[in-house]
């Protein structure tokens, strides 16, 4: 099984991949570190901007599903299960379908997941609730097939997670989806 995971920033996406490893022994694959590696690589900083830009650029010379096809060939040559943690285009969607893996998205409030940020205070984190707003918004529905579209990653979704509780609660969820 893979599972491809999206969703918006904030909303859980990091501990439901924590419970598929921790739990149910998945393996992972992360397009944020695959970015990482890239950004450190042409001597960025490690922020927002240049994650979006250097991921955009790669989409734009590859294709849209670049950074999800090198990740998905790594989970491939895996034993057992995995999943890829973060899908942002239409095009990785498209691909994951196209290869018989699961989406699935996780959503929270807003505030909420504002809240979650600060907490975990990341290097792409360390932004006002205005900026936090603005780069979701961008993330969200963009038109050109290289650049990040959540909200259409998140209506090609297999399940959606609704993570304004507890983590017991969220834990729970993914269990009845696997069950079934």
């Amino acid at each position: 099984m893979i599972v491809g995971v999206t969703g918006t920033n904030g909303a859980g996406k990091g501990t439901v991949v924590d419970f598929l490893v921790d739990q149910k022994k998945f393996n992972h694959f992360s397009a944020r570190n695959f970015l990482i590696e890239e950004i450190k690589r042409q001597g960025l900083p490690v922020d927002r901007t240049h994650m979006r830009q250097v991921a955009n650029g790669m989409r734009k010379i590859h294709g849209p599903s670049y950074v999800v096809e090198q990740l998905m060939e790594q989970a491939a040559h895996a034993p057992g299960n995995s999943v890829i943690e973060s899908i942002r285009t239409v095009g990785e969607g498209e691909f994951l379908k196209k290869h018989s893996a699961l989406i699935w998205a996780v959503d929270a409030d807003r505030k909420t997941r504002y809240e979650r940020v600060l907490k975990r205070w990341s290097e792409t984190d360390r932004v006002d609730f205005e900026t936090f707003c603005m780069h979701e918004d961008r993330e969200m529905s963009s038109t050109e097939p290289w650049d990040m579209n959540v909200f259409s990653v998140m209506k090609m979704s297999n399940h959606v997670f609704l993570n304004n509780g507890t983590v017991e609660e969220l834990f729970a969820q993914i269990e009845d989806v696997l069950n079934n």
